[in-house]
């Protein structure tokens, strides 16, 4: 059973969580589809299944942990190891697609995001499950909820935004010191300047 001073946590992570997920699906019926079977494709799909289920995570567990009685570490172990699996087959659905060398690397951070929160929240469950007093778990689960959160509205903003805005990504292209394919306006701005300099 969730102790008073985590009730308030966990209301806040249900209704954030919610609310995330119905703007979600807004979103994805905004996003323009792309060809089935490509690799880009593939990488959007997992991106949007990522997000979903990092909402759906959160969700599921705060809600779970609120009702009377119940300990929170059942539906963090259940979500845990739902989670791991669907990291694993979205980890081999890029490498089996179309996408390129690059464009697999990048899917690396969100791997290892999704790895570290279910994880986390999958052995805060068990020790949980088997120590019903420990506050330290309990709290455990409360940081992985709110990763979890963070890792989907990341996600929800490359999916809308169709690139990646990872960190690995975010330093590579700030490196390479050209501008962005998706930005045609710098392509103008360059060609124009070239111009006037000739």
């Amino acid at each position: 059973m969730v102790s008073a001073a985590y009730r308030d946590l966990f209301s806040a992570v249900a209704t954030a969580s919610g609310a995330l997920t119905g703007l979600l699906f807004v979103a994805l019926s905004l996003v323009p589809g792309r060809s089935t079977g490509s690799g880009l494709s593939v990488i959007q799909q997992v991106r949007a299944a990522a997000a979903w289920l990092a909402f759906t995570n959160a969700l599921a567990v705060a809600l779970f942990g609120l009702v009377p009685g119940t300990n929170v570490g059942y539906p963090a172990l259940i979500l845990g190891v739902t989670g791991i699996a669907f990291t694993g087959a979205g980890i081999r659905s890029i490498l089996i697609s179309q996408a390129t060398f690059r464009q697999q690397l990048r899917q690396l951070g969100l791997a290892v995001f999704l790895v570290l929160i279910f994880g986390t929240e999958l052995i805060a469950g068990i020790v949980l499950l088997a120590r019903p007093d420990s506050g330290t778990s309990t709290q455990v689960i409360g940081y992985a909820l709110v990763a979890s959160l963070l890792v989907g509205v990341a996600r929800s903003w490359e999916l809308v935004g169709e690139r990646d805005t990872g960190l690995i990504a975010s330093i590579m292209t700030l490196t390479a010191g050209r501008p962005r394919p998706d930005r045609p306006d710098d392509e103008h701005l360059h060609v124009r300047a070239s111009g006037d300099q000739a």
